[in-house]
């Protein structure tokens, strides 16, 4: 609501005066971490979006790859391969912020312990199968990361506009209508005031003129 109910006082323009720069000062900041973070958001997207491809890309080789091993080796050899690989995935969990923002950072890596099956009855395509299914899982990793990141922007960029807008349409223009109030009814007294000080003025002055006139004849 307007802050027109306040005493017209010069103590209260000063508050508001103060009320209102730091209400600019305040709307400029999150102004600037609204851009931010839009920036960040529309950057996090673009990769979100090349992830997802090259997940699905990954994925496809790695099954691909898969299926022409059950066909050149067949189903049970493959299994007892599949059995025998020994590489240990470790996933490191980090944080970094933005703007405040907790982000996750996702770091996949692998221990391997080969050789994991005899090269004899074998295929190539085996071990493609196997490099592409580390490269996807890497990739998901980064993906996850992504897509967590891009949720947290999203929500804090809609704090943020609600609190711009809360600043720039409802409390900076309440304030400046508080102000303009107080502003005019401030000047409004003076004027009553210059008006009352004329006329006391032109009342002492009418009083002298005969006491003067008075004196003079007297003289």
């Amino acid at each position: 609501m307007p802050q027109t109910n306040i005493a017209p006082t010069k103590t209260n323009l000063l508050r508001m005066r103060e009320d209102l720069r730091f209400a600019v000062q305040g709307w400029e900041l999150l102004d600037q971490k609204r851009t931010i973070l839009i920036m960040e958001l529309m950057a996090l997207v673009d990769q979100c979006v090349d992830h997802q491809r090259r997940v699905e890309s990954s994925l496809a080789a790695a099954f691909a790859a898969l299926e022409q091993a059950v066909l050149r080796m067949g189903r049970l050899r493959v299994a007892h391969c599949a059995a025998a690989v020994n590489i240990e995935a470790n996933i490191t969990l980090r944080t970094r912020k933005v703007m405040g923002v907790t982000l996750p950072v996702v770091d996949t890596s692998f221990v391997e312990h080969a050789p994991y099956f005899s090269p004899m009855g074998t295929t190539v395509w085996i071990d493609s199968s196997l490099e592409a299914f580390r490269e996807a899982l890497v990739i998901l990793g980064k993906l996850a990361q992504l897509k967590i990141s891009v949720l947290r922007l999203a929500h804090e960029v809609r704090k943020t506009v609600r609190k711009v807008n809360a600043l720039e349409k409802i409390a900076i223009p309440d304030i400046r209508q508080g102000l303009k109030h107080i502003q005019d009814r401030l000047e409004e007294s003076e004027r009553d005031m210059f008006v009352l000080m004329k006329e006391v003025k032109d009342r002492l002055e009418k009083k002298r003129s005969p006491h003067a006139a008075t004196q003079g004849a007297l003289s």
